[in-house]
């Protein structure tokens, strides 16, 4: 990835402009601070994970060569999957036995890093995925942390993290506050969670005590063997298929040409046919998530049917 380009002060003074200039600049909205010293042309962007890429930029300028991008701030450069937790300071770690500080803008962490922990992304030191991941997991609450966790071992992902990596960054220093928390966030993540919709759903599953589903599961038609399609999560021996609706679940599958509603009706079908094979269908939408108790009774009711 390459990093946004940034219009320093240092710079912009080198080029003849004055103090009052930049103010007025900034005024008027042709340039607008990311922080002190590093403004970005216009306007800041909306999406909140390229305002983070942006302050990480500035933040690492500033910064001693030690620094290296760390926690949530690393997630962010490794392109993972980010839920709930806040994007207001960059996340850094220095390799020193004190030092820390959380500052209103920049939370500098300090911890033993191994060489092999740390990568390069645009030019930038940055935690390794696994790394990452096991810190993030000491630190945010378990939901959040499984979002995480899911993506790094997403089975699509180009350099997805295995999961033995993910058990020997944790067991190298296994005293760390937070690991045991860690150990049942990396235990529960499975790699086969298409999204953040899928992996909180597995959480609420557990959550409400309900039986271990089979995720990704290929339903073919009994008599014929024909493939019908493949479900979020499923439960074959009780004859019940859970499906998460997030509109861009029905965004990503658009072909060329092809509208919201031909989808609809594409997946209208789907479902008939997997009750054409006496399985209940039950689904749930973001709202659900929160309050996944309506969800699970449904889904128990539809259990004891069967």
């Amino acid at each position: 990835m390459e990093l946004p380009d940034l219009t320093l002060r240092p710079h912009l003074l080198g080029a003849g402009f004055s103090d009052d200039e930049l103010r007025r600049l900034v005024r008027t909205g042709r340039l607008t601070p990311v922080r002190r010293g590093a403004y970005v042309q216009g306007d800041l962007p909306d999406d909140l994970l390229a305002r983070h890429t942006l302050q990480i930029a500035a933040a690492m300028r500033e910064l001693a060569g030690d620094a290296v991008v760390s926690h949530i701030s690393a997630a962010v450069l490794h392109g993972l999957r980010i839920w709930g937790v806040p994007l207001g300071r960059v996340h850094v770690t220095r390799r020193r036995a004190g030092g820390g500080r959380r500052g209103a803008l920049v939370h500098v962490h300090v911890a033993a890093l191994d060489p092999a922990e740390i990568t390069m992304i645009a030019g930038l030191p940055v935690t390794s995925p696994a790394r990452t991941v096991a810190d993030l997991a000491r630190m945010v609450p378990f939901e959040q942390a499984v979002v995480v966790a899911d993506s790094a071992l997403f089975y699509q992902r180009p350099d997805r993290v295995e999961l033995g990596d993910l058990v020997d960054v944790l067991e190298a220093v296994p005293r760390r506050p937070g690991t045991r928390a860690a150990r049942r966030v990396i235990e529960f993540s499975n790699g086969l969670s298409e999204s953040v919709g899928e992996s909180r759903s597995r959480v609420a599953i557990a959550a409400a005590g309900l039986p271990i589903p089979v995720l990704q599961w290929e339903v073919r038609a009994s008599a014929t063997g024909r493939f019908i399609g493949r479900v979020d999560v499923g439960w074959p021996e009780l004859r019940t298929v859970g499906e998460f609706d997030g509109l861009v679940k029905y965004g990503r599958t658009l072909r060329p040409g092809q509208d919201i509603a031909e989808v609809l009706v594409e997946e209208k079908l789907r479902e008939d046919a997997l009750r054409d094979e006496d399985l209940a269908v039950v689904r749930w939408i973001w709202s659900d998530l929160a309050n996944f108790a309506p969800t699970a009774s449904r889904l128990r009711s539809r259990f004891r049917r069967i």
